[in-house]
């Protein structure tokens, strides 16, 4: 009974969102009855995929049944901006209902193709710097949904309480990404400010990530890695070759930390993409005003240690910190 009463409201609110928009015209796939709802990331990694997991199924539990009432069309651009550009155009041309914009580069693709569909925005560090919205509190526009700025300053603490006697740490991200350029900047702030050495080394795209990092770790004690898609996408072979120098590694978020990091303070990036399911489904069931919903950001910060690497690296863990932290594997 539960189930048949969530396919009926949903069934409603298709309907609301369709006139809402205008957009019960021609389709390339799914019926015309059917929400059609694009998903698009900027490239694939676990980080990402987690939080489009979320989303979808924040809607199934409302009764958005993909196949059924809704029809959610998931795609990737591979890390290429110029396919990014072309999935934005083809969600648009398509007359989607609604547009998930997974990421900085994925949402400023969207945004820039068009100011009518409802655009949900999730793991975009700073909303306003990337031209997607007005302000936090009141974007103003057709663009809602989260922030996943990670607390940059407390992973520098967790680096320095894991690992007292650091002196250098080397931070690796795509000098293009936006998102990671505004961490990096708040790592070296933070970094220099408790006394010790920062290393900046940028890549380009993902095929001179090894060269980058094989030189980054022959020269730190630590390297660090921000939410940047990029390096996410082959967080294995960084971490890897910084194992190969006996350098551990501390990252913006826990996938990372599932790939042999040593340890993080972040977000959940499956909690991430739930909330902004529901933050859509407001809109949907008019319990808000599409260009008033400010931006969030999850309240929460998990700890979350690699025990298996802790190990390789010879690091006890304070106890304070183990009694908080989540321990993989």
């Amino acid at each position: 009974m539960k189930r048949r009463k969530s396919v009926i409201i949903a069934a409603i609110l298709i309907a609301g969102i369709m006139v809402l928009t205008g957009c019960n015209r021609g389709r390339d796939s799914g019926s015309d009855d059917m929400m059609r709802i694009g998903i698009l990331k900027g490239i694939d990694h676990p980080a990402l995929d987690a939080s489009a997991r979320g989303f979808r199924n924040v809607f199934a539990e409302a009764g958005f049944i993909h196949g059924q009432n809704v029809y959610f069309d998931e795609r990737s651009a591979m890390g290429d901006a110029a396919i990014r550009l072309q999935l934005a155009q083809m969600f648009v041309n398509n007359n989607s209902d609604m547009i998930l914009a997974i990421g900085t580069g994925a949402s400023q693709s969207v945004v820039a193709e068009t100011d009518t569909i409802p655009i949900v925005i999730t793991a975009v560090t700073d909303p306003v710097a990337a031209g997607l919205v007005a302000s936090l509190a009141r974007p103003g526009n057709n663009v809602m949904g989260m922030s996943d700025l990670t607390p940059v300053a407390s992973q520098i603490e967790l680096t320095r309480r894991l690992i007292p006697d650091v002196r250098t740490i080397g931070v690796i991200f795509n000098s293009s990404e936006l998102n990671s350029r505004i961490q990096a900047d708040l790592a070296r702030e933070k970094v220099e400010a408790i006394g010790l050495i920062y290393v900046e080394a940028t890549v380009t795209g993902t095929a001179d990530i090894a060269q980058v990092a094989e030189s980054l770790a022959g020269r730190v004690d630590v390297i660090y890695i921000p939410t940047c898609n990029t390096i996410a996408s082959a967080y294995s072979l960084v971490i890897q070759i910084a194992d190969e120098h006996g350098v551990p590694v501390i990252v913006g978020e826990s996938a990372g930390v599932d790939q042999g990091a040593l340890a993080t303070e972040g977000i959940n990036y499956y909690n991430l993409g739930r909330r902004t399911g529901e933050m859509a489904l407001m809109m949907l069931r008019g319990e808000a005003v599409l260009g008033e919903i400010p931006i969030e950001f999850l309240d929460r910060n998990d700890v979350v240690i690699n025990t298996e690497a802790a190990a390789r690296h010879g690091i006890v863990i304070p106890e304070d910190i183990l009694a908080r932290a989540e321990l993989r594997p």
